[in-house]
């Protein structure tokens, strides 16, 4: 199918049934290097793009098989009509230069429903918030929302170049002055300090170890020293809470067809799957993941990357076992509690039960 945008006249490609091709309303500056991209999501999907604060998009380009991204949602729900997603531009990172350059109001992109892990609990809870560069982006959501529809506080501690390099800079100014009781904003400049460094980040985040949970992202380095200093104050694992991307190989946008056995492929297991409040039973063929099982069937799994680096479609095995083809995300602790990935897990034994409800 293709689809010729409104204002540029460039045809999007897109794959029979896979994502939503949505309208881009807006382009907004917010620094020489970031821009928020802002959708119209039509009516009829207002359901399906429906999101909590602090999770993602997956976006493709136009005619870019497989040049998939995923950005964090800027806008907070139930507070902003419109989706938006704000894009920095990376050196030689083809796709965000393209968003930052070429993205145009008009144009269309391929894009998957919300999904992310990256999510508060609760509105009503203290939380501490740490954000490098443009890791302010899901921040920005979960503040809104913290402030405007909880009675929660925040304590955000951001991270950038220079002060040029502040994205949002204005918006949490004039949050800091609405709501200077329950958020307070601290800059650190690496023009001015230089690097965060570990002993740094543990003296600044000392005060704040307490809070009901931690969230950090940003640059893979300064995550690192922010989760080490947490660690050192004795913050527990539990109330850390990390977003990480990388960037994807493949088209999660295209979907695989499971080989069943009377396709010429292995006798497989059978699965129950506990999803949206509804309990389903399924042939699980051995070779097939479990995403590709249940989407193939019509049930709405969640998932992002299909890489197995992003834990969207994380679950909980409850009885017999599984393997994983790949595990990006997922840590000891995760593995020992029973959650695996849906886009890489494989049957390991006849008979297995997961939950998505948990």
């Amino acid at each position: 199918m293709s689809v010729s945008t409104a204002e540029t006249g460039r045809d999007v490609v897109l794959p029979e049934g896979a994502g939503h091709s949505l309208l881009v309303r807006d382009v907004v500056n917010e620094t020489r290097d970031a821009k928020t991209v802002v959708f119209d999501v039509p009516d009829e999907l207002a359901e399906r793009f429906r999101y909590r604060p602090g999770q993602f998009l997956t976006l493709r380009m136009p005619g870019w098989q497989a040049a998939a991204r995923c950005y964090s949602l800027s806008s907070a729900p139930d507070l902003d009509r419109h989706l938006a997603v704000t894009v920095k531009r990376v050196a030689d990172g083809a796709v965000s230069n393209w968003m930052c350059d070429e993205v145009r109001a008009g144009d269309r992109i391929l894009v998957l429903p919300p999904s992310g892990r990256f999510v508060p609990r609760s509105l009503e809870e203290d939380l501490l918030l740490v954000a490098g560069g443009s890791g302010i982006t899901p921040m920005l959501s979960i503040i809104r929302s913290v402030l405007e529809r909880g009675t929660g506080s925040v304590v955000l501690c951001y991270a950038n170049r220079d002060e040029h390099s502040v994205i949002f800079a204005e918006r949490l100014r004039e949050l800091s002055e609405r709501y200077p009781d329950r958020l307070s904003v601290s800059h650190l400049l690496e023009s001015v300090e230089g690097l965060p460094t570990e002993a740094r980040m543990r003296g600044l985040l000392g005060p704040f170890a307490g809070r009901d949970a931690a969230f950090l992202c940003g640059p893979e380095p300064f995550m690192d020293a922010a989760a080490a200093a947490l660690r050192d104050l004795g913050v527990d694992r539990e109330r850390i809470v990390v977003e990480r991307f990388v960037s994807l190989t493949g088209d999660p946008f295209e979907g695989t067809r499971p080989r069943s056995a009377e396709d010429g492929g292995e006798q497989g297991a059978r699965v129950t799957v506990d999803l949206d409040g509804q309990r389903h039973e399924l042939d699980w063929p051995r070779e097939a993941h479990l995403l590709d099982v249940l989407r193939s069937a019509g049930l709405d799994a969640p998932f992002s990357c299909r890489e197995g680096a992003c834990s969207a479609c994380a679950c909980r095995v409850t009885a017999g076992r599984v393997t994983m083809t790949r595990n990006e995300v997922l840590e000891e602790e995760d593995l020992a509690e029973g959650l695996v990935l849906g886009c890489q897990a494989l049957p390991a034994t006849d008979v297995v039960a997961l939950t998505y409800d948990e």
